[in-house]
């Protein structure tokens, strides 16, 4: 009876140490978890590459150089075309739109026909002239006989005198009735028709199309509006503050709104006008010559961020390849040892010829080297290790 006793004793001890252990083992082994998810945490701005992934990366290196940026006003605007540039179509004596093929964007040509219009008008205007015409080839016979006759003092003078008359009103109404139409596209003599063709003053393309086929149109609607590119301009707001820091001739430095930020491009202009009238929302147009204005991704009407240079300062600069944007924030990778690249987030300021300035954290040396290429290589690489794990 003693030996059972004692074994059971034994049993319940052997049970308590096991559990105590597996207790231990467990707890040490979330510990050292946590540990590591921590570490792992904390490097997750380090990227490493093979000596293979950075030849195929083409990574460039290189430090934060000073260079004199121009230092001015931020403004947006708008490209936008000279009011020469810009023109109204419409039909002179109105009517029915008989045929448009048109559609925004086409681009046209000088002379090309945009419409046809119809109207009952245009017939009685091209009877009246034919008549007024045939009237008119009498008139010149008759001057001719009563010249004659004058001249030979057989017929009084009056007589030569109302034939001219006669022939001079006829002449002005033909003049008169062969202008109107012309105006409406016409032609002058001929077969009577019942349709004119409206046709493009200028090349450019089409910006509005307001007409269907069928449609009464009356000579005061625009039926179309035509734009030529060839001359843009951009056109800043300033508020009525600065204006006095901006003067003709100075150098405008603008992006697209819908240009990425790994993409962006920098375009030129200089100041050329500056309003001297100040609008009700306190600002002040401010219109600049682009300085190459051939060049297609310019539409009319695109958005636009602009800098207004009013002087030149130095800055610390990094090529814009060595910049990258992860999250909503700017960064640069620093090189902490060959293949080990960190990520140092950065405050960016004015860019002009590539470059942006850039200020540093106050923990990171301005001596420290970076990556200015194959930056987003690094970026790339980063995102894809995060969505392994």
């Amino acid at each position: 009876m003693k030996k059972i006793v004692v074994l059971v004793l034994l049993g319940l001890t052997l049970q308590a140490g096991c559990t105590a252990n597996k207790k231990e083992t467990l707890a040490t082994s979330t510990e050292a978890s946590e540990t590591a998810a921590a570490a792992e945490g904390e490097e997750t701005d380090l990227v490493t590459l093979s000596p293979a992934e950075q030849q195929a990366a083409s990574i460039q290196t290189g430090r934060v150089t000073g260079r004199p940026m121009g230092a001015g006003l931020t403004v947006t605007g708008t490209l936008d075309v000279p009011p020469e540039s810009a023109v109204s179509i419409t039909a002179p004596l109105g009517g029915f739109v008989d045929n448009t093929q048109l559609l925004q964007g086409t681009r046209v040509r000088k002379g090309e026909v945009l419409a046809t219009i119809r109207n009952p008008e245009f017939v009685t205007l091209q009877q009246e002239y034919l008549e007024t015409r045939a009237r008119l080839a009498y008139a010149r016979t008759e001057l001719a006989r009563q010249k004659e006759l004058y001249e030979q003092e057989v017929a009084p003078q009056k007589n030569y005198q109302r034939a001219l008359a006669d022939f001079n009103v006829l002449q002005v109404q033909t003049n008169a009735q062969a202008a109107r139409l012309r105006l409406a596209n016409l032609p002058v003599g001929g077969a009577i028709v019942r349709t004119a063709a409206i046709r493009a003053p200028r090349a450019g393309f089409v910006r509005t199309v307001n007409v269907t086929v069928g449609q009464a149109v009356t000579p005061t609607d625009a039926l179309f509006e035509i734009v030529d590119p060839e001359h843009l301009h951009v056109e800043l707001t300033v508020f009525e503050r600065d204006v006095a820091r901006v003067q003709k001739g100075q150098l405008i430095r603008f992006t697209l709104a819908s240009d990425s930020t790994g993409t962006r491009r920098e375009r030129t202009a200089h100041v050329y006008l500056v309003g001297r009238a100040i609008g009700a929302d306190r600002t002040v147009r401010v219109h600049g010559h682009l300085d190459q204005e051939n060049d297609p991704a310019l539409l009319p009407g695109l958005y636009v961020r602009a800098t207004i240079e009013t002087g030149r300062s130095e800055a610390s600069a990094l090529p814009d390849a060595a910049l990258v944007r992860f999250e909503g924030k700017n960064y640069a990778y620093a090189i902490e040892a060959p293949g080990r690249y960190r990520m140092v987030p950065v405050t960016l300021g004015r860019s002009e010829d590539n470059f942006t300035e850039v200020t540093l954290p106050d923990a990171v040396p301005i001596t420290t080297t970076f990556v200015t290429g194959g930056a987003y290589s690094l970026l790339a690489k980063m995102k894809n290790a995060e969505e392994e794990e």
